[in-house]
């Protein structure tokens, strides 16, 4: 995994995320290990294998989270240029054949959440208007096909 950008409350909701998994998380999955135990022979307890296989993907998801951190870098606002769409860039566009106009915020893949308007960097989107600056027309193949965009307010 490459190195991936957050913004600080990103960052922090993913720090938060690991030590509750860590924490609350583990001690959870190691009752229900210890209440199946106590139900008799493993050898034919689904109710064991179960939460061992869950206890895994614990283990998995806590290493992942763990890589991801290990990889993330802060970004600083200040240095930011608000000329151009980047990673943590707030853009509005408008959809030219539509006549709609939408904000998002392009932010890394563990951030985003369509919800609140943040949209993951990986995104046809947001890789069809990166470099892109204010008045920039842009032309974007989405699953659904070609979509064109004009590129109307960036701010960070």
């Amino acid at each position: 995994m490459a190195v991936q950008y957050f913004t600080p409350e990103g960052l922090e909701r993913l720090k938060k995320e690991l030590l509750k998994l860590k924490t609350e998380d583990r001690r959870e999955m190691a009752r229900k290990i210890g209440e199946a135990r106590e139900k008799g022979d493993l050898s034919e307890n689904a109710e064991y294998d179960a939460a061992k296989e869950a206890q895994g993907l614990l283990e998995l998801k806590i290493s992942k989270l763990e890589d991801a951190l290990g990889k993330a870098r802060l970004l600083d606002a200040s240095k930011m240029d608000a000329s151009k769409v980047m990673i943590l860039s707030t853009v509005k566009i408008k959809n030219l054949k539509m006549n709609k106009t939408v904000k998002y915020m392009i932010v890394s893949e563990d951030e985003a959440n369509l919800r609140e308007g943040k949209i993951s960097v990986n995104t046809p989107i947001a890789q069809g208007l990166l470099g892109k600056r204010v008045g920039d027309k842009v032309a974007i193949q989405v699953p659904s096909g070609k979509m064109e965009f004009e590129v109307m307010e960036i701010s960070i």
